[in-house]
């Protein structure tokens, strides 16, 4: 029996996507569930499985294609290898002798490995069958395959040795590569823009003492660390410390819709994560009630995710508010850029020790400059600052949020 391998039904935010590449080929058995092609989105990378297990027969989308929800992109026989094997030797075998030579004089084969052998272009005639009586079996063509590769390796080495010796030319050092955006980089270049040039967007400015956050993962690390098995970050103070300021200042969650100022009853922060494709922002659904273990589990499940290109569509989708840190790259300061359709992103950067005056006296602190950029179009200058105060306020004083009497 034969069936569709379909693109999935994608969000009404989706369009299409980019068939980036395929895992498996014409004639290759697969099992169920096992990945079979990557379809890259505007916003992530799509994995899709083998609804059953059998053997691919025909791709009907190549690489690099653009598809879209619920196109069929390959076609395959379900069943067990070797029944698949069994029933195409039948076959082979119910014909008649005479009819069999005048029309095939290649050795017996399966279908499927006969479309590899022409995938490949390689002459039936050059390969030693080892199944039963002489037949060729896939792995007789993979053999064949693998032996001719590690052949050609020298021949291409010494190749790759004369490309690699510099031109005399003047401009041997001088070299440009032209490459396309990939799709979740245009998109990112697309939004950013769009953000620039439809909100009114302001950036305001204050500093944190960052030593008692310190101060209070030194003491409880360790015993953090044994109960909930992950380690305790600085992105958990902050996320709690901006649910708390976004519920003094709701306007600062809100958005915009046209003419109107949707007011958001809940807290749904976007973590900006850095992965191989580019900048992705998931999404922590109801931070408000949220403990610190959730966050950091959660966080590091989203950053093992985004390196792996694993994160799901709706992951992605929605968000109140986002936090963005390049303080783990070293940033100083910065003016982030507000993610659409949302009003508001804080951006976090790197500690230094700085020299700060506390009762009339210069002392040496652990310091973090932060930066709330916010649409000013809803957001005043007033609820800007003191959001950003309610934050410096939270974390200057942890054991606040942890007793709930921020």
């Amino acid at each position: 029996m034969s069936i569709e391998i379909k693109v999935p039904e994608l969000p009404e935010s989706v369009a299409d996507g980019l068939l980036l590449e395929w895992h498996r080929q014409p004639g290759d058995y697969v099992k169920r569930d096992e990945n079979l092609v990557d379809i890259e989105t505007d916003k992530v990378v799509l994995e899709i499985p083998a609804p059953d297990s059998g053997v691919i027969s025909s791709l009907l989308k190549q690489n690099g294609e653009v598809v879209t929800s619920g196109e069929v992109l390959a076609i395959m026989d379900v069943g067990d290898s070797q029944d698949v094997e069994q029933t195409t030797a039948a076959a082979d075998t119910d014909l008649p002798a005479d009819s069999a030579k005048s029309e095939d004089t290649s050795p017996p084969m399966s279908p499927a490995v006969r479309q590899l052998l022409a995938d490949n272009e390689v002459d039936a005639s050059m390969i030693k069958g080892s199944g039963k009586g002489g037949r060729i079996i896939k792995q007789d063509v993979l053999d064949y395959l693998s032996e001719k590769a590690s052949q050609a390796k020298p021949a291409k080495a010494e190749s790759m040795k004369l490309d690699s010796i510099p031109s005399a030319q003047p401009d041997s050092g001088r070299r440009e590569e032209r490459v396309p955006m990939t799709r979740l980089r245009a998109r990112i270049a697309q939004r950013l823009v769009e953000s620039q040039q439809t909100a009114a967007i302001l950036t305001t400015f204050n500093e944190v003492n960052m030593q008692p956050v310190m101060d209070l993962r030194a003491k409880y690390r360790d015993r953090f660390e044994r109960k909930h098995e992950v380690k305790l970050g600085f992105m958990s103070f902050f996320v709690k410390a901006c649910a708390e300021a976004l519920r003094q200042f709701p306007v600062v969650n809100a958005s915009i819709d046209g003419s109107d100022i949707i007011y958001h009853g809940y807290y749904d922060i976007g973590i900006a994560v850095g992965s191989p494709r580019g900048l992705v922002v998931p999404i922590l659904r109801n931070v408000d009630s949220m403990s610190f273990a959730d966050i950091e589990k959660t966080i590091k499940d989203f950053g093992t995710r985004a390196g792996d290109g694993r994160l799901e569509l709706d992951e992605l989708s929605g968000g109140t508010f986002s936090i963005t840190n390049g303080g783990i790259y070293g940033s100083m300061l910065s003016t982030p850029i507000i993610n659409p359709p949302q009003s508001a992103i804080l951006g976090m950067h790197n500690i230094t020790e700085r020299a700060v005056v506390e009762k009339g006296e210069v002392v040496v602190r652990p310091v973090m400059f932060l930066a709330l950029s916010y649409d000013h179009r809803i957001i005043d200058g007033r609820d800007a600052v003191q959001f950003l105060v309610s934050v410096k306020q939270s974390l200057e004083d942890p054991a606040s949020m942890l007793l709930d009497i921020a």
